[in-house]
């Protein structure tokens, strides 16, 4: 399936294209910061898929798809759950919310598959072949004072945010100060056992000690879980 991106955040961008790459039968043609310079392409040329955040500047996901006269399938990636309804009503194939786990966007494809074959009335129901990752590092280097720090992801009890910086909480009782977005932790660590909790708070899922109504415990802190991740977060744990 040729498929395109349409998503405000490069980094969310970025998130989605190694996903594609990783999937055998999809072709990614073009990636757009804005849903406006996407119509025309829309409209002219050969697309079966697209991915479609909501949120965007001036001109929303919704008001793309209500906009464009060749509709291909969609699925909206988006990191607010309120617009699901009104997706799906439009058509939507699925809806996910950020932050995508490669097995849930994987699940998504896969149901695009069907109903892009169903619609072409084509006999195959194969399954999208995925191609085998490359092994990727279990740890990563970060700046820290005047030095890059090795940070093994199986030590990272959590991740605070502080406006510009974050805190690297270790299973060693310490903390690495780094310049560097929660949002990029978040995409790098996401498939990795991590979850993001809360707008200050990612989480190693394997160090959670119990789980309250609103809160987890990890070590001896009671870290909060904020309404807008609460979702999320239960679907990776299954509760």
């Amino acid at each position: 399936m040729k498929c395109v991106i349409i998503d405000d955040e490069p980094l969310a961008v970025d998130l989605i294209k190694e996903f594609v790459s990783k999937v055998e039968s999809l072709e990614l043609i073009s990636t757009f910061n804005n849903a406006i310079d996407a119509i025309a392409m829309i409209n002219t040329s050969s697309v079966d898929l697209i991915f479609l955040d909501i949120e965007m500047p001036h001109f929303s996901g919704i008001d793309f798809l209500n906009a464009i006269d060749k509709k291909p399938l969609v699925i909206f990636t988006t990191a607010y759950s309120d617009y699901a309804v009104e997706g799906f009503n439009l058509g939507a194939v699925d809806y996910l919310v950020k932050p995508i786990p490669f097995h849930r966007f994987l699940k998504s494809v896969m149901r695009a598959q069907q109903t892009f074959l169903s619609q072409n009335s084509t006999p195959t129901t194969a399954t999208p072949k995925v191609v085998a990752p490359e092994i990727e590092p279990d740890f990563m280097f970060v700046r820290s004072e005047y030095e890059n720090v090795k940070i093994n992801f199986s030590d990272i009890l959590f991740i605070e945010g502080l406006k510009d910086y974050v805190k690297i909480y270790t299973t060693d009782n310490k903390f690495t100060l780094t310049l560097i977005s929660l949002i990029k932790l978040e995409n790098l660590l996401s498939s990795k056992g991590f979850a993001r909790i809360h707008r200050s708070y990612i989480i190693n899922i394997k160090y959670v000690k119990s789980i309250q109504k609103n809160k987890v415990l990890i070590a001896d802190k009671r870290i909060p879980i904020s309404e807008s991740y609460k979702t999320s977060f239960f679907e990776k744990i299954n509760l």
